[in-house]
């Protein structure tokens, strides 16, 4: 079996692809080759040893899907390859409409519908929350500078101003929102979400749905270490089942088909529990859940292939991972056959 996984940005703002690969190969009873698909010819992914067979790059959807579809049916003529795992955000309402046309190929895909992804988007997540009992904290969608001027009406500062896909700053006054609003506007466009800012514990949830309402497994974890981009860097493993209810109820609501990633935060103030965000795929730290005892991108690829997955029972707590930087050696000619040719094999 071929597996292709996207996402092999390593960097201080990691992708999935490299933990999600990683979680593949700790599957004993999973027989395949990785290939890995990059959008940017310096992504550390590529030259982790032993990680992927080949490495092809791929135009981003948002440079048409006609290209995207031709660049992957050409790898697909070269490796044959059986499932793509996209793992970008970004990335998903592309693949989710070229799944009939990859399906045809005889490639084989797990992903949400476009409706599902549109229902978690960050723009709609409060009025998701509202309907469903969840709470979540509130917020404004500013789509112009003017619209920044309400803020005030709405919010006290600090506030979190969050771009459609990624990114997202705390601002403490009006001018660090503006400062903001450019950054995050020139990258990902409009809408801008400005939302309100609370303190308190943050907490993840990686979890995995089957399609008809049912969670498969789920593990949650508290952060240790949080970057300046927000980021968790370090975490552990805990055992507290209001957060894996809410997830099953996000994943029973929404019948959610794929991996998926919860980010709470515990109110200092009250000690309720918010629901931050819904990121439609496996989060960058996956790969604590193998180590604590529920392989949850293999259990996809076993629901991909039709099989029948009863869900995980537990996950052992206490389970702790620590981000670090590694530097990866390479040499010129590699660098060149890589930007050159857009791709690179490993196979000896």
């Amino acid at each position: 079996m071929k597996i292709a996984v996207t996402g092999l940005n390593a960097t201080d703002n990691p992708g999935p692809g490299v933990p999600v690969i990683r979680c593949l190969k700790e599957a004993k009873d999973l027989n395949a080759e990785i290939i890995g698909l990059f959008y940017d010819s310096l992504d550390p992914g590529i030259y982790m040893e032993n990680i992927t067979s080949a490495c092809y790059m791929i135009p981003y959807p948002s440079g048409g899907l006609n290209e995207l579809y031709d660049r992957i049916r050409a790898i697909h003529e070269r490796e044959k390859i059986d499932i793509i795992i996209p793992t970008l955000d970004s990335e998903l309402y592309g693949f989710v409409k070229l799944e009939g046309k990859l399906n045809s190929l005889g490639i084989k895909t797990f992903l949400p519908t476009v409706e599902q992804l549109n229902i978690r988007a960050k723009d709609v997540l409060f009025r998701f929350c509202e309907s469903n009992g969840i709470k979540a904290p509130k917020n404004i969608l500013a789509n112009s500078l003017q619209d920044l001027y309400s803020i005030p009406k709405e919010f006290n500062y600090p506030v979190v101003v969050k771009g459609i896909f990624y990114d997202a700053h705390i601002a403490n006054n009006f001018e660090e929102v503006k400062n903001a609003f450019n950054k995050v506007r020139m990258k990902w466009g409009f809408p801008i979400i400005i939302q309100e800012f609370l303190r308190g514990d943050e907490f993840n949830v990686a979890a995995l749905g089957n399609g008809t309402g049912e969670m498969t497994g789920a593990v949650a974890m508290r952060k240790l270490y949080i970057t300046d981009k927000g980021k968790g860097w370090a975490g552990i493993t805990i055992d507290d089942n209001r957060f894996l209810e809410l997830s099953r109820i996000v994943i029973e609501k929404t019948k959610w088909r794929s991996g998926i990633e919860l980010e709470f935060i515990k109110s200092a103030e009250t000690g309720e529990y918010y629901l931050l965000e819904i990121n439609p795929r496996f989060p960058a730290w996956t790969y604590l859940a193998p180590v604590a005892g529920q392989n949850l991108p293999y259990a996809m690829i076993r629901l991909t292939l039709g099989e029948d997955v009863k869900p995980f029972s537990g996950y052992k707590i206490g389970t702790i991972f620590v981000r670090s930087s590694w530097d990866l050696i390479s040499d010129i000619k590699t660098f060149e056959k890589i930007t050159t040719f857009g791709e690179i094999e490993w196979r000896k």
